[in-house]
């Protein structure tokens, strides 16, 4: 029995559309989850900034108000005279900044060192500095406010800047993990050029490691802009408080007012969400290659 050539077309025809198909509605379904989570993560924000503009009288109210009617842009200036607000960021900036370029100094160079020299028991001395991330912050905490406190540092920024001149695991790892991704034979033409070790780091390795630096960087001062529990041990004046302990300042002194603790909520947002989608692109591209080899 033979086969007629134009029934084979058709038959192909259909398990292609078939196959599209499929790939259409998992597509669809993908999209369609993505989509209910997303709008399940900026439901809070939403709500934040919605009732930072609202009057009093709408803020607790049932059913709820989506929209303001009218906008009470007026709890913003009002927010920021309550508290020192403004002097509270440049504290936060001032902490923030230099936490990230003692985070960002330390942690290449210890990283480069268990990347591309070789020492004995090295793997031994990355899997003991891999263990300390075990180790909660509670459970160091006491021993280093006695610590800070017998050398006069508590009372300013010293314990929260100082101690990111020494490194931290989990960037350590962040960084080694992109330095082993470079090619070694870099090195040694370098070598054979009669560079020194620093030399190849500062002119070869760091211009190469950019974007595993800004996203070091950034996650940096993503924690040191949401620190609270840092500031709280170790800042004993309202003179050095952070955007952190503003909020809670507002929280103790206003907590009624919802919508002046709103407005402020969200001017303390604003910068991460600015600052995120300015550095997006190099943010992923350095998280997606700092997982590449192991």
């Amino acid at each position: 029995m033979s086969i007629e050539p134009g029934s084979v077309e058709i038959g192909s025809q259909r398990v292609t559309q078939t196959v599209r198909g499929k790939r259409y509605a998992s597509s669809a379904l993908k999209h369609g989850i993505l989509i209910l989570l997303g709008i399940l993560f900026i439901f809070p924000l939403f709500w934040m900034i919605s009732t930072s503009l609202k009057p009093s009288f709408q803020q607790m109210v049932w059913p709820p108000i989506w929209i303001p009617h009218p906008f009470q842009w007026g709890n913003y200036p009002s927010a920021m005279q309550f508290e020192p607000f403004l002097h509270y960021i440049l504290n936060t900036l001032y902490y923030c900044v230099g936490s990230v370029i003692g985070t960002v100094l330390s942690c290449s160079v210890v990283a480069y060192g268990f990347a591309r020299i070789e020492f004995p028991e090295r793997g031994f001395l990355f899997f003991l500095m891999l263990a300390t991330m075990m180790l909660p912050f509670q459970v160091t905490m006491i021993p280093l406010f006695v610590l800070f406190k017998s050398i006069g540092w508590v009372g300013s920024f010293k314990p929260l800047i100082i101690p990111s001149f020494f490194g931290n695991a989990f960037q350590i790892f962040l960084l080694r993990q992109f330095f082993m991704t470079i090619p070694q034979s870099l090195s040694e033409a370098a070598y054979m050029d009669g560079a020194s070790e620093f030399k190849i780091f500062y002119r070869i390795i760091l211009p190469l490691a950019k974007p595993a630096l800004a996203t070091v960087a950034l996650f940096q001062f993503m924690y040191c802009w949401n620190d609270f529990l840092g500031p709280i041990i170790y800042l004993n004046n309202s003179s050095l408080y952070t955007i952190s302990l503003g909020l809670q300042q507002y929280v103790s002194s206003y907590g009624t007012q919802w919508g002046l603790l709103m407005a402020a909520s969200t001017v303390a947002t604003l910068p991460l969400i600015i600052l995120y989608f300015l550095t997006q692109r190099t943010f992923i591209q350095g998280i997606s290659i700092t997982g590449l080899k192991g």
